[in-house]
């Protein structure tokens, strides 16, 4: 009957969960035992919660509100040693015009705060986020000539802070860098560039915190997926050094440095190509009658402006310097060599221009210096003489030749063999003179007077002058 009474109140405790928990003490050890047959295997299996003790709260175990952390470890001792190694994750851009680059990488510190230390039931470290690091004192590691850099705070602050029990900590963010980086144009676009990320403390000096990297040259880390669109990534490396400020002191500075050679093949398809193009097309005009002035005029106008446009194209996307760049040289004499094609037919054009001139000139002079004669075979010779028929030695043969004239009186028949003779004499050695003169002239002006010459040595004279300008500029620059 107890035992049944018993089972009779457990009864109404499930309907009445208030009874229940005032009369639990009374129910048979079965019903306990039931329940640890429900909820025991799983409560054995979880540790406790350290969270909900009010005592191992993160402040008090790492005794945040004892001490003071605007100030150093050690203050007043000597510097703290402040280990740093760096994972690089991405070289986004390379600016040529502003000079400077972009890099995302992963900073981590290490130090020794026995201030954080604490003892624990097991010997593991804590991991915090950052918002403990606004609490407690970190390195002013700042980047050296940055232009801007901020910390990834997507979908929370990139900021990692691991506390190890004997007070050492790691300290890690993921930042986002854009530094200067001076470069040297001079090769363009045959070159090589070096640039360097610079850190720094920025209030301690190296009395008080001393800067080092933690492996050496193994603190630095790359993905091997980085890769960019006009550069090839030769090497990765680190340095260390001291730098000094006038008004403030020494502080320890430590650099990464990565050199990076320029991909020649998109230059060569952009510019070297289009531009070797202009020269060839503009020799087309040595080739061309000199007579089709449009035709000549033309393509060497096309040849000059476009030529015009690589150079302003190639100089739009530079900065200004004030040094000549390799691609200067190359396009410049290129422009060179197009201008002077089109100044070789201006010569060839006026040179022509000279020619018929003097020739119109001359068979002018000729017909306003011959002079009518009654001799028929005197006045024939006379006149093929003048036209260029006969040779030298006919002319001079002429100035032996007499014929009598056909004169009705017999009073002239002494005057007008006289005048005859001496008007043929007369137009003889002048002719002779004439041809002299115009013999040597032509010598000493063959080449530059003769058309067909300036444009058959310019074929030849022209590519062998750009081929040898080829040879010399690639053998300096590669």
């Amino acid at each position: 009957m107890h035992s049944l009474s018993q089972t009779v109140v457990f009864l109404l405790c499930v309907l009445a969960s208030g009874e229940c928990r005032k009369n639990r003490h009374r129910l048979p050890r079965w019903t306990g035992a039931l329940d640890t047959q429900r909820h025991g295997t799983s409560l054995a299996k979880k540790p406790p919660d350290v969270t909900k003790s009010r005592k191992m709260r993160t402040e008090h175990l790492i005794k945040v509100d004892d001490h003071d952390f605007t100030m150093r470890p050690a203050f007043g001792g000597p510097a703290i040693p402040v280990g740093v190694d760096v994972q690089v994750e991405s070289l986004d851009s390379i600016s040529e015009v502003d000079m400077d680059f972009t890099m995302t990488l992963y900073l981590r510190h290490y130090w020794k705060d026995e201030r954080l230390s604490f003892t624990g039931s097991t010997n593991k470290s804590m991991t915090f986020d950052g918002r403990l690091v606004k609490k407690i004192w970190v390195p002013d590691v700042f980047f050296v000539h940055s232009k801007r850099s901020f910390i990834h705070d997507t979908t929370t602050d990139n900021i990692m802070l691991r506390v190890f029990p004997d007070g050492h900590v790691l300290y890690s963010l993921r930042v986002t860098v854009t530094a200067a980086c001076n470069m040297d144009f001079s090769r363009f676009p045959l070159d090589s560039q070096t640039c360097s990320l610079e850190l720094e403390s920025y209030a301690y000096t190296d009395e008080d915190l001393m800067l080092y990297w933690k492996s050496g040259d193994e603190s630095l880390s790359t993905d091997d997926r980085i890769s960019l669109s006009q550069f090839l990534i030769q090497k990765f490396h680190t340095t260390s050094r001291l730098a000094f400020y006038s008004s403030t002191g020494w502080y320890n500075r430590l650099y990464i440095n990565f050199t990076l050679r320029r991909h020649i093949f998109f230059f060569l398809l952009q510019t070297y190509f289009p531009a070797t193009l202009m020269v060839m097309l503009s020799w087309v005009s040595f080739w061309i009658d000199r007579r089709a002035v449009p035709a000549r005029v033309s393509l060497g106008i096309t040849t000059v402006l476009t030529m015009s446009t690589i150079i302003t194209g190639v100089n739009a996307s530079m900065p200004r310097v004030s040094y000549i760049k390799a691609v200067d040289i190359y396009l410049w004499v290129s422009f060179v060599f197009v201008f002077l094609s089109v100044l070789e037919y201006a010569a060839v054009n006026y040179l022509s221009t000279v020619q018929d001139r003097r020739e119109r000139k001359m068979r002018e002079r000729a017909q306003s210096q011959s002079l009518p004669c009654t001799c028929g075979i005197s006045q024939t010779r006379t006149m093929a003489m003048l036209d260029g028929s006969y040779s030298e030695a006919d002319t001079n043969s002429l100035a032996g030749y007499t014929e009598e004239p056909m004169v009705p009186e017999e009073e002239d028949m002494r005057e007008v063999p006289e005048k005859a003779e001496h008007m043929v004499v007369h137009l003889s050695v002048s002719s002779e003179s004439t041809a002299t003169k115009k013999k040597k002239s032509l010598r000493g002006l063959n080449i530059i007077q003769n058309t067909h010459a300036i444009d058959k040595y310019s074929r030849m004279i022209f590519p062998g002058s750009y081929i040898f300008f080829n040879l010399i500029y690639w053998s300096v620059y590669c």
